[in-house]
């Protein structure tokens, strides 16, 4: 059962391994528009993804926006972190990343699906969840609005 809109952030422990930082808490995210995004080296949908998340990265991240990935496995050969590390590398994924492969942070979500966004407001609030191949302009659209709500209210 997926997560209903306006949840909040679920906690992200549980993680076997994170790369590119330290353990992050739902709770250090509050105040910043937030993308989390699931996704599995054996996935062939995720790779074509990556680098749009990179883009964002580079377009949102001086505006507040924060970014966490989520390796979640699909498979047995998904839990090679060696493979995982080498995917990072490849599609230049510099933000922090959950190796989950015992997917304690994939239940804390109730996560099923590879790719899956979530977007989470600056309250910690889920305000977008989409999974699939056709979704990334739905997810920019809730980021844009929620970053626009913000420079409203500032």
């Amino acid at each position: 059962m997926a997560l209903k809109l306006r949840t909040p952030m679920p906690d992200l422990t549980g993680a076997t391994e994170w790369l590119h930082g330290d353990p992050i808490s739902a709770d250090s995210l509050k105040g910043h528009v937030t993308l989390v995004h699931f996704w599995a080296v054996s996935c062939g949908i995720c790779k074509p993804h990556l680098p749009t998340i990179n883009e964002w990265k580079q377009k949102y991240e001086g505006q507040g926006v924060r970014f966490v990935s989520i390796h979640m496995p699909r498979q047995e050969a998904d839990t090679d972190v060696a493979a995982v590390k080498k995917a990072i590398e490849e599609y230049a994924i510099r933000h922090p990343t959950a190796v989950d492969n015992m997917h304690g942070v994939t239940d804390a979500f109730q996560n099923e699906y590879v790719p899956a966004y979530y977007v989470f407001d600056q309250e910690g609030q889920l305000r977008c969840y989409m999974s699939g191949e056709k979704v990334l302009p739905g997810v920019q659209q809730t980021i844009d609005r929620l970053l626009g709500a913000a420079q409203q209210t500032a």
